[in-house]
């Protein structure tokens, strides 16, 4: 389990043996109609969307989000039984309702009972340059991937869709693909676009003010549970407590940075131009935009 896996095709998308292998239990995965799936690219924000979803689905920091760690509560659904952690599916089979559902798989491979049940999704989306800085420093500290070797091979990898990026890479990263993005029914009727509720003090129930203070509480403390300093030093959220031939974060921090622009402490100059040629030409059909550096 140790060693690094190969990368095998599953229906046109590059995942490890083991996801491989366990792919037959995931597509026949029974969703329920209370599930909460959230989808990511890799290294775009998930662990910190799955505590704010899981803070905001308890109603505030309570005792299971502060002793389980969020790979528990969040059961990562293409992941095969490696060490002490039981697969993905297995945890979700165990599970009460309702039940908060990682995965990376694109829309195509995520299982039909999610769409049949007509479950909830929330789909997380990030600058694609920080995505890969953040997936380089990623596969350093998990033995099952691929060897990322130097930055340069790397980005190559990540650009042409010829190398090791599991899951897929920027030739189907549907943030960056005009016709895929147009086409892919992640950004249609099946995705639930996470609304910031506004908080205006128009509440016509006699008991709004202090319904409102309530609120403002929780939202504080939320915010603050989900900070990225707060959320680096949480063992219930750094992988610290994540068995460590799936992620070693004795090598590097899971958390590393948290910033938006640390692209430019590692692309050159000619990375990021070719990098931006190929940004523009896939995103010129779309009305996506990211911000790259605050």
């Amino acid at each position: 389990v140790t060693s690094r896996q190969r990368i095998c095709d599953v229906k046109g998308v590059p995942l490890i043996s083991s996801m491989h292998e366990i792919f037959g239990r995931v597509e026949k995965f029974q969703a329920k109609a209370d599930d909460i799936l959230i989808a990511t690219y890799p290294k775009a924000g998930t662990t910190w969307m799955i505590e704010i979803m899981d803070s905001i689905r308890q109603g505030g920091i309570t005792k299971e989000i502060t002793t389980i760690p969020s790979h528990e509560r969040t059961p990562f659904l293409e992941l095969s039984s490696m060490g002490t952690l039981p697969a993905g599916v297995d945890l979700l089979k165990d599970m009460p309702s309702p039940r908060l559902v990682k995965t990376h798989l694109p829309f195509q491979l995520v299982p039909q009972s999610f769409w049949d049940k007509g479950c909830k999704v929330i789909y997380v989306a990030r600058n694609a340059k920080d995505i890969l800085v953040s997936y380089f420093f990623f596969h350093k500290i998990t033995p099952i991937l691929p060897h990322a070797g130097t930055w340069d091979d790397f980005f190559e990898s990540f650009l042409s869709g010829n190398g090791e990026c599991v899951h897929s890479d920027l030739s189907s990263l549907s943030v960056l693909d005009d016709q895929h993005h147009r086409q892919d029914p992640w950004s249609h009727s099946a995705l639930l676009l996470l609304l910031l509720l506004h908080i205006d003090g128009s509440f016509p129930h006699p008991r709004a003010p202090r319904l409102k203070v309530l609120i403002s509480v929780l939202l504080m403390e939320i915010v603050k549970h989900t900070s990225f300093n707060m959320m680096k030093d949480n063992p219930m959220t750094n992988f610290s407590r994540m068995p460590t031939c799936i992620v070693d974060v004795r090598i590097s921090p899971f958390m590393r940075k948290g910033q938006v622009g640390d692209w430019k402490n590692h692309f050159t100059v000619a990375q990021n131009q070719r990098f931006e040629e190929e940004y523009r030409r896939r995103m010129a059909k779309t009305s996506l935009r990211f911000r790259t550096e605050l």
